[in-house]
């Protein structure tokens, strides 16, 4: 087929991959415009936009879909179908209904569970035993357009980046697909009223909360890793300092929450505790808790801010 691809991000990279491997004719890449990044802050393309350029295919970055200059520059690509994946601008409807078949989507949850910009966090973070892809006819509201197929996949003690990986190649392969053979899905309506929400990340919530039970609080580890990164504040011996939690397990023991019951940061939570297991000071690298420890300790009885 004829396709015009839009995405931005990492999770965007396989979709393109494989449909150029599957012998479609990418004609043209949109994709966010090249933000600035690094302590240099040079303009730096977007994930989609490098692998779009080593693939060999034109890539457009416009602000807006929105002036019509836009939209007449879509319409006369002439495809067949646009794939999008985690692209990040509204699609006027000129947009949409310019390709024969119109657009799809790869969506990071079964819908209508989770639209939104964050599905796949806003699923940790809910307890959810399971998630999955979910291609979709777009239309104009925010991922309410009827399936074409899904695929799913349980959480268990994955993390955000773990299941946005996953989730990446599952979505890629489905895509494929379902373009394969077409002509043979018959669009599935989605049910309003079982819709949820998938807001957009503000960092602020990754701030860690040890009032909440422990169950609790590990989501936002796995959630918020590894961006924003989960993160607690400690009064120590250099003054505050923020450190980022990467990884954590439940465990036992009881205390005021906050409070570290043991050298190997063991934390108590509102219920429960939280043992802490892979830390980042900030400016410095990850490491295990226990090489944490053999530096700048965060000993027994400390509290820590929430």
């Amino acid at each position: 087929m004829r396709i015009v691809f839009m995405g931005t991000p990492d999770f965007a990279v396989p979709t393109l991959e494989a449909l150029v491997h599957a012998a479609h004719e990418v004609v043209c890449v949109y994709t966010q415009p090249p933000r600035k990044a690094g302590r240099g802050k040079k303009l730096q393309p977007t994930p989609v936009h490098q692998a779009a350029e080593r693939l060999g295919i034109e890539v457009r970055h416009p602000a807006s879909l929105k002036p019509q200059e836009e939209k007449d520059a879509f319409a006369a690509l002439d495809v067949d179908v646009g794939v999008v994946a985690a692209y990040g601008l509204i699609l006027p409807q000129a947009v949409l209904d310019a390709p024969t078949h119109g657009c799809l989507n790869v969506h990071a949850s079964i819908l209508p569970r989770w639209r939104g910009a964050a599905p796949i966090q806003r699923a940790i973070l809910a307890g959810d035993i399971g998630t999955g892809v979910t291609i979709m006819q777009m239309e104009a509201g925010l991922d309410t357009g009827p399936m074409l197929a899904t695929v799913r996949t349980p959480i268990d003690r994955k993390t955000a980046g773990d299941l946005t990986d996953e989730l990446a190649e599952k979505g890629a392969q489905l895509m494929v697909g379902t373009l394969r053979e077409l002509s043979k899905h018959i669009p599935v309506a989605q049910d309003d009223t079982e819709a949820t929400h998938a807001p957009k990340i503000d960092k602020a919530e990754a701030r860690l909360d040890w009032t909440q039970d422990a169950v609790q609080v590990e989501r936002q580890v796995r959630a918020f890793a590894p961006w924003p990164g989960a993160f607690f504040e400690h009064e120590g011996a250099e003054g505050m300092e923020r450190v980022k939690v990467l990884a954590a397990e439940i465990a036992e023991g009881s205390g005021a929450p906050g409070t570290v019951l043991d050298d190997a940061l063991t934390v108590a939570c509102g219920s429960g505790a939280l043992r802490l297991t892979r830390v980042q000071r900030a400016g410095k690298p990850a490491m295990d808790t226990a090489d944490f420890q053999r530096g700048r300790a965060i000993g027994k009885g400390a509290q820590l801010g929430s």
